[in-house]
């Protein structure tokens, strides 16, 4: 992970990769180690130099500062940011905008996961049209799966594109600089599918090495299985046995390299240096030395009190934001130990064991599981998130390479699949995943028959402004949006997740009351329709 990292962080290729507009005017200056100037690279550590730089704009649109995981968390009914006393969270009520549905084309939230995700569109772009150019020359048997890697990823941010604002302009020539016109969503699902399923076979089946972190053979069946689950919802045709197909790809190389399988505790996938987790299939590589951003991948700084850094030594002070629902928290089974294990609870103590006392002297911080409300709130109220390991010392960003495919996605894809499909084994594939989250087996088995049951989230409104109950028992296949919820929580996929069972704008929770189904998908930022007269909003 080190090598990868340093990779994607210190930009070999920065005036290969500079500027975010389609411009080829080239200079002759060097940035770092590589000029633009007939570049060959040769071996595989030059070629990872080379396609790694166009990875940057993932880890940047997903998890820099109101990035997609606050788009897709903040949203949704796991996670809320509320006012703290004494600490803030305000912020011009960006974050209660995103908790009531009630965002605009202004919020920066709205803006980030589209301007940050067409940068890594541009970035392959221009790379591909560098190597059509032949300012980047590489032999013949390189040339196939480069371009092949370069046009996956490149599809893969479409894929964060076609999720959140459905309707996007498809770019695929960096020389073209005209204003790009709107594609449909299904005209997006298809140009995915496409870019994919006729590149793949030119990928590496190599998971690790010099394609840790990049797009090989099994993260594009992945990525392809992501689309197929949601084809419903962005192309208007369910197609569930691609889905099951595309997971049986990875499902049997798994089974018969015992490249890729479920941790023993899944615990061993967040933790510092994870790089050899077997669970990971594609990961966004992080480093705390390489990866210089001050808001890459804080979620330490990003949840906990200002008085744990005594508790883990960081060497800067956390600013106490994000918490977990208190309606979410009691859907876990008590003896569930993904809840102990992936939410910081109860007193908490300093490094050397000492009961860690809040700083305005009101008594020891105890996390508790209640919030009063999105406006106001405690530095100890909510469960923190927990579920990457905070490793002592550490500087404001982490050292974890974040998982964002693993093999325990693909095994609950198939499940949803088969049920939605009406085929058989769904229980069987998720008391798979559940098994490790148990000490007793019996609590750990769920059957087909189950999953197909309602949720157990009590929904409504449940602050000390107003209290209301909707049951969960009517969301179809709800237990199986609770699995998810149990297994993937604070992972950037919960709204996807809603949304595919029909529960992100039709129930209530918290200080969120039911919305409009236009909310579905985020308005185009304005920023980018006072730029091109080719675009029309989504309905708002």
């Amino acid at each position: 992970m080190k090598h990868i990292n340093k990779i994607y962080s210190i930009g070999l290729l920065g005036l290969l990769l500079a500027g975010n507009s389609a411009c080829t005017n080239l200079l002759d200056d060097s940035y770092g180690q590589v000029v633009s100037e007939n570049y060959a690279p040769k071996t595989e550590e030059e070629v990872s130099y080379l396609v790694n730089a166009a990875y940057i704009p993932w880890r940047e649109t997903f998890l820099q500062w109101n990035g997609v995981v606050r788009s897709q968390e903040l949203s949704a009914d796991q996670d809320v940011i509320p006012a703290r006393l004494g600490i803030g969270w305000v912020d011009g009520y960006i974050y209660k905008r995103w908790h009531e549905h009630t965002w605009t084309t202004e919020d920066d939230g709205v803006l980030q996961g589209w301007e940050r995700t067409y940068n890594g569109i541009n970035t392959c772009n221009r790379i591909l049209s560098q190597i059509e150019e032949g300012v980047i020359t590489v032999d013949e048997a390189t040339r196939e799966p480069l371009i092949a890697e370069l046009k996956v990823l490149r599809a893969s941010y479409y894929y964060i594109l076609v999720d959140l604002y459905g309707n996007v302009p498809i770019v695929t020539d960096f020389k073209d600089s005209s204003l790009p016109k709107q594609s449909t969503r299904k005209e997006v699902f298809d140009f995915i599918i496409k870019e994919v399923t006729e590149n793949i076979d030119l990928l590496s089946e190599t998971p690790r090495g010099y394609y840790y972190g990049r797009f090989n053979k099994w993260a594009a069946h992945t990525l392809l299985a992501k689309m197929y689950l949601n084809a419903e919802i962005w192309s208007g045709t369910p197609q569930w046995q691609k889905c099951i197909d595309e997971c049986d790809a990875v499902i049997d190389f798994a089974n018969s390299s015992n490249e890729y399988a479920l941790e023993a505790n899944q615990k061993n996938v967040f933790v510092t240096n994870n790089e050899n987790s077997k669970e990971i299939i594609f990961a966004l590589p992080f480093d705390e030395i390489y990866v210089t951003g001050w808001n890459d991948f804080d979620f330490h700084m990003y949840t906990l009190a200002p008085e744990n850094q005594d508790t883990y030594q960081f060497t800067e002070r956390p600013w106490g934001g994000v918490c977990a629902i208190p309606q979410f928290i009691d859907t876990f089974h008590p003896d569930d130990l993904r809840l102990a294990q992936n939410y910081i609870q109860g007193q908490q103590y300093t490094a050397s064991g000492e009961i860690l006392q809040r700083s305005d002297g009101e008594g020891p911080l105890i996390y508790t599981n209640s919030v009063p409300s999105i406006d106001a709130s405690d530095v100890d109220d909510g469960y923190r998130w927990g579920k990457f390991e905070y490793a002592q010392g550490i500087t404001n960003r982490l050292s974890n390479d974040w998982p964002l495919f693993r093999y325990a996605d693909i095994l609950m894809m198939k499940a949803e699949a088969l049920m939605r499909s009406g085929q058989p084994g769904a229980g069987e594939l998720v008391t798979e995943v559940r098994k490790r989250a148990f000490e007793d087996i019996n609590d750990a088995i769920v059957t087909d028959q189950q999953l197909e049951e309602g949720s157990c989230y009590d929904y409504g409104r449940r602050d000390e402004n107003l209290e209301t109950h909707e049951s969960g028992e009517d969301i179809k296949y709800g237990r199986f949006l609770d699995e998810l919820g149990w297994e993937f929580c604070q992972e950037g996929r919960r709204r996807q997740d809603m949304i595919r069972f029909g529960v992100f704008t039709t129930k209530s929770w918290f200080s969120h009351d039911k919305s409009n189904p236009n909310r579905n998908l985020y308005p185009i930022p304005n920023k980018i329709m006072l730029t091109n007269s080719n675009l029309t909003q989504n309905p708002q």
